[in-house]
């Protein structure tokens, strides 16, 4: 069972003050106009991407393994996007948890959103994709303006950062629950919520099976979509919250829905997720977080891809 964060006094320690001042110049940031957040969020990035040079190298490999056929001047473009984005995604955490629903709405267009209200209208539970965009908190917001759900996350170690996060992320949404949490989840899919999942990320051996993902014949791809679609006979909505070029704000885009997915066994189900991933991915690929090591399990015995 989930146990979501509460505040308490020791959180006021001295050593989480200058965690608490960051968020508190956060909060100034995204006080500003959209625009100029949008280019000290590009700044940002542009630094990150000197600083960051590990996480830089592992993007650039992961567009290696995923678009071989890409030039290596397309990749370095790609790469410098990324980063922008990264910095942008900064600052879009601040503004999900900080931005008011008026402010918040009226930089955001929604399109098809009727996918989920024909889902619901059938007394489905909706298993809502949600890929790991670094628009992911930004999204998370957008999408609980118009339909409240339940996020599926990991616990952050500090616990400041994990109090934020929960309450940033429960602004516009119902609860939260820990990815450990599969029968919260299967619950909360059988009484018909929306639970947001991200089934993209290489969550390791235990809970993976091996299935193509882009060019990558044999990535670590999570077991979970199975279980949860099988056992909840929950519909599949994929989402995409796309920022728009030149500081124009967003686009909250849902993909038409999958009531009857593959579920012969998890590699065919990993198999189909991924392709549905891969077309999430392609509607904004520099927003996407390749600086995760999306390969890092392989099968015993086979070398490392970083």
């Amino acid at each position: 069972m989930t146990h979501l964060p509460k505040f308490t006094a020791s959180l006021l320690h001295p050593r989480y003050w200058a965690l608490w001042f960051g968020v508190g110049m956060l909060w100034l940031v995204v006080q500003l106009p959209y625009p100029v957040i949008y280019r000290l969020g590009c700044g940002i990035g542009h630094l990150a991407q000197r600083l960051m040079r590990r996480r830089a190298r592992i993007a650039q490999r992961n567009l290696e393994l995923c678009f071989p056929h890409m030039s290596e001047t397309e990749r370095q473009k790609m790469v410098a996007k990324n980063f922008e984005s990264v910095g942008m995604g900064l600052m879009e955490t601040g503004m999900a948890w900080f931005w008011s629903d008026r402010r918040m709405s009226r930089w955001m267009d929604v399109i098809d959103f009727e996918h989920v209200r024909s889902v619901q209208a059938q007394g489905r539970g909706i298993l809502l994709i949600g890929v790991h965009f670094l628009t992911l908190e930004i999204g998370a917001r957008m999408f609980g303006l118009n339909e409240p759900g339940i996020g599926v996350y990991r616990p952050n170690d500090n616990p400041v950062i994990d109090l934020l996060q929960t309450w940033g992320r429960m602004r516009s949404n119902k609860s939260m629950i820990d990815r450990k949490d599969l029968k919260g989840m299967i619950r909360a899919l059988k009484a018909g919520d929306v639970v947001w999942y991200a089934p993209d990320h290489d969550y390791g051996p235990r809970a993976s099976v091996f299935a193509p993902f882009f060019a990558v014949k044999d990535a670590a791809s999570t077991s979970g979509t199975w279980m949860l679609a099988r056992m909840s006979q929950a519909c599949i909505v994929p989402f995409v919250p796309r920022r728009k070029p030149g500081g124009k704000g967003y686009e909250l885009i849902i993909l038409e829905p999958e009531c009857s997915p593959p579920l012969d066994d998890a590699e065919t189900t990993a198999a189909w997720m991924n392709k549905v991933v891969e077309r999430c991915i392609m509607m904004a690929p520099e927003q996407y977080m390749w600086l995760h090591r999306r390969f890092k399990t392989r099968p015993e015995g086979v070398p490392s891809r970083y």
